[in-house]
């Protein structure tokens, strides 16, 4: 008889969480203008709105804590996480920042500017607003097997190659800047990435003269599934397969907030010294000197020995076997999901969970809304809302997939909130049909709306 499976950690710390009536949730929904984003911590029950910054860390990261050097230059905690930066990744140069978004405004503030393309597989929504804030513009490559919700690829964060070199072989080499490759690819669910169409992306690029740059927030996951999904890397460790995944990029960003387990910090690498020289410039302007970048010496140790940490082969399969769990939960429910399962969070396809709404009424955040009001739960919208309005027509831009995602903070949460969530999920589901209408928008900001927007209910 096989032993069921138990994570590789035991429970230290417990945080009380208040469970808050459905008229207080109604109440208090209304007051944020039925934007998850504006509720209170203290108003939601099980937050999954994301799994960035969210996590618990280990002993010996809170130890690596106390270790911390906070000189303003040349700090110990620096060369601890660069040493880090370059045993795992390869890079010999590297700027920290507070965070991903922050890694991407130094970056891109030295390599984009207004009319270049950036190809890439699904741009997050950081990443697209800094490259559209720019007066640029982000190209999707992504394979079409992404945008059924009902397919089980393997790899659904690939790029299409013959979609990028269609980019590359019709736009001069001078207005592509780089190409960009996120790991996973949390826009269409989550997905991974392939060393292989790692391979074929570097080969295309080379062969126009582009650089590659990874997103890297969730690098680890995706070796994770190289592992287990591609069978030349089924006996290679995680840590081995992360350094075959950087042989076939020029740089990085990295938000650490996910797949570092920290509450803060991020980082920029690359290889080219002088990208590093001209990007160390915004770092100065942007985020502080080159050798703290907007962190503190304790979040640098504590980053640095998570990097370590969860590329071991046992760290990511405790975190991403939860993930799946709740999904499993949700398929046997019956509630339409992205498959396969990612590795940070179920999503929901709400254009199947509620199909009698209209595109012009925001289905997901709709669906999202409705999943606090009922359980308390916080996930967040990933469609139209996220999508904006194309930066030249102000239109609503609206994506293949509308989605809430439940991203599931690691080592948070225990399976007993899972089954809380798939019940809540369900209870929804098999009501669906009782919704007429969704929400309409009241305000939003020009760029990244998604955070601050307003809606109300339309009767």
């Amino acid at each position: 008889m096989s032993l069921p499976y138990a994570e590789p950690y035991k429970i230290k710390m417990t945080e009380q969480i208040y469970r808050s009536t459905q008229e207080e949730r109604e109440q208090w929904i209304k007051e944020a203008k039925y934007n998850l984003f504006k509720l209170k911590s203290s108003q939601v029950y099980i937050d999954l709105l994301t799994d960035s910054g969210t996590g618990a860390m280990s002993d010996k990261q809170w130890a690596e804590m106390m270790l911390g050097d906070e000189s303003y230059a040349g700090a110990s905690s620096y060369y601890k996480m660069k040493d880090a930066v370059k045993n795992i990744f390869g890079f010999d140069y590297f700027l920290p920042a507070h965070q991903g978004r922050a890694a991407e405004n130094v970056l891109f503030s030295a390599m984009i500017k207004e009319g270049d393309i950036v190809p890439g597989n699904s741009h997050f929504d950081t990443t697209k607003g800094h490259i559209e804030f720019r007066k640029a513009k982000a190209v999707d490559c992504t394979i079409d097997e992404a945008f059924d919700t009902t397919l089980n690829h393997p790899f659904k964060g690939n790029i299409d190659l013959n979609k990028l070199e269609n980019v590359l072989k019709n736009n001069p080499k001078e207005k592509i800047p780089l190409i960009i490759v996120t790991i996973t690819n949390n826009s269409s669910g989550g997905q991974p990435v392939s060393l292989q169409n790692m391979k074929g992306v570097k080969y295309l690029a080379d062969k126009y003269g582009i650089p590659v740059f990874y997103d890297s927030a969730r690098f680890a996951e995706n070796a994770y599934f190289i592992k287990i999904r591609e069978e030349a890397y089924k006996n290679k460790t995680i840590k081995e397969i992360v350094k075959e995944m950087y042989k076939y990029a020029d740089g990085m960003t990295m938000s650490s907030k996910k797949d570092a387990v920290v509450n803060m910090g991020g980082f920029s690498a690359m290889r080219d010294e002088n990208l590093y020289k001209k990007a160390s410039v915004y770092n100065i302007m942007f985020e502080g000197f080159i050798t703290y970048g907007g962190m503190s010496g304790r979040d640098m140790n504590a980053l640095a020995q998570g990097l370590y940490e969860n590329t071991e082969f046992e760290a990511l399969e405790a975190r991403i076997k939860q993930v799946e769990y709740l999904g499993n939960k949700l398929i046997e429910a019956g509630i339409p999901v992205q498959h396969p399962i990612g590795g940070h969070a179920v999503f929901i396809d709400a254009k199947k969970f509620l199909p009698q709404i209209s595109k012009e009424e925001y289905i997901a955040q709709t669906v999202a809304v409705e999943l606090y009001i009922v359980g308390g739960i916080r996930g967040v919208e990933i469609g139209t809302v996220l999508a904006d309005r194309d930066p030249i027509t102000r239109k609503n831009r609206y994506p293949e997939l509308e989605l809430v995602r439940l991203a599931i903070p690691r080592k948070t949460y225990t399976n007993s909130h899972m089954d809380y969530v798939a019940a809540v999920c369900k209870k929804i589901y098999d009501t669906r049909h009782e919704a007429k209408h969704g929400l309409r928008i009241t305000y939003e900001a020009p760029i990244m709306r998604h955070f601050t927007a307003e809606f109300e209910k339309i009767k």
